[in-house]
């Protein structure tokens, strides 16, 4: 490990980490944020309130943390429900296969660990989609065990207190971080030891002006010290970003209209939307046959980690039942009625469509 610190010696060693672990907990017991998931160490919702917050703040994760645990008690409960009601509660959040590894999760943990969930660390990564960071979290809320949970926050702290410049977008430097967890975590509050360290860095130790006036840590805290502030930690760029552009025929009759649901290997597996025409460029909408065009929406612009949508929608009214169900056919979709569209899950574009322009 390379760390810019001035190494300490053995006592000194044992006294920074005392302190900090000690610190760090009596600052989470008074200032921690009040969330439904701290108050219980249940493995199902401890699971759900972590796969949701990945990549999704707390505010926005809140709602849908509450509704989940409203519609579905228990890990059994979650594991009968149809994927299409999970998509639907899931939809908005973004990131979908999250939702569909869930669903598959919980499927396993009935068959295999006859509803429960394997209580240690390492047994907790053979499940779908339980990766190091969750499978930390469950293992040390949960079950008590002291294995370090290692997220952004946790990674933005660790580099600015102790100093360590490894590029944190690299693979080989989580064993770094992982260590130096190792050397911190309590044995007897481990699971708070992790919230406390993501709370902290979610709260204080904030990307961009960290409120380090305020910071319990300031004093020994080497980016601070250095104003290293907005030098650590180090995570380098390489995001490649690829632009598709797509253009929607809603198409409908009277009060019918077509939807079709996506299938697996590309975004959005599972949800449903109107006939897509996927272009090399920018398009306009043009005619459909058998169809008056309505109206057409200006191209949105919708991005994701590594991807830019470019969407536009064309609404379009067929001349003839008989038209609207060859196109049905031709293009195997299914016909729903335009009141029943808000009982489908659907990408965030076509809901922000749906609510703004065509449902009103």
């Amino acid at each position: 490990m390379r760390n810019i610190n001035k190494p300490l010696k053995a006592d000194q060693q044992h006294s920074k980490k005392d302190w900090f672990s000690t610190q760090l907990l009596e600052w989470y017991h008074i200032h921690k944020r009040n969330l439904p998931w701290r108050e219980t160490r249940d493995p199902f919702k401890i699971w759900l309130s972590e796969i949701i917050l990945q990549q999704t703040r707390v505010n926005q994760g809140l709602p849908y943390y509450l509704k989940f645990t409203e519609e579905f008690e228990t890990i059994e409960d979650f594991a009968q429900a149809d994927l299409d009601e999970i998509l639907k509660i899931w939809q908005g959040l973004g990131y979908y296969s999250r939702a569909r590894n869930m669903h598959e999760c919980a499927a396993m943990i009935i068959e295999k660990y006859d509803g429960h969930f394997p209580n240690n660390y390492q047994e907790l990564q053979n499940l779908k989609g339980i990766g190091k960071y969750t499978a930390a979290a469950i293992a040390s809320i949960c079950f008590n065990e002291a294995v370090p949970t290692i997220d952004g926050n946790v990674f933005r702290l660790t580099s600015r207190f102790f100093g360590i410049s490894d590029d944190i977008a690299k693979a080989s430097s989580f064993k770094i971080f992982f260590d130096k967890g190792l050397q911190h975590i309590p044995e007897h509050e481990p699971g708070n030891f992790n919230q406390a360290m993501m709370e902290f860095g979610a709260t204080v130790c904030v990307p961009k002006s960290p409120n380090c006036e305020d910071c319990i840590f300031s004093n020994l805290c080497y980016a601070h010290q250095r104003d290293m502030i907005d030098a650590l930690p180090v995570k380098s760029k390489n995001i490649k970003i690829k632009h598709r552009y797509f253009n929607y025929h809603v198409l409908r009759y009277k009060n019918q209209i077509l939807i079709r649901q996506r299938t697996s290997g590309d975004i959005w597996a599972g949800l449903y939307e109107f006939d897509l025409y996927e272009s090399e460029k920018s398009l306009k909408i043009s005619n459909f046959e058998n169809a008056k065009l309505l109206y057409s929406t200006n191209e949105i612009i919708h991005q994701l980690t590594h991807q830019k949508l470019h969407i536009q929608f064309g609404v379009f009214e067929l001349n003839s039942e008989q038209a609207f169900e060859e196109i049905r056919n031709e293009k195997l979709m299914s016909t729903v009625s335009v009141n029943a569209l808000g009982d489908y899950a659907v990408p965030k574009p076509i809901e922000l469509f749906l609510n703004k322009e065509f449902c009103q």
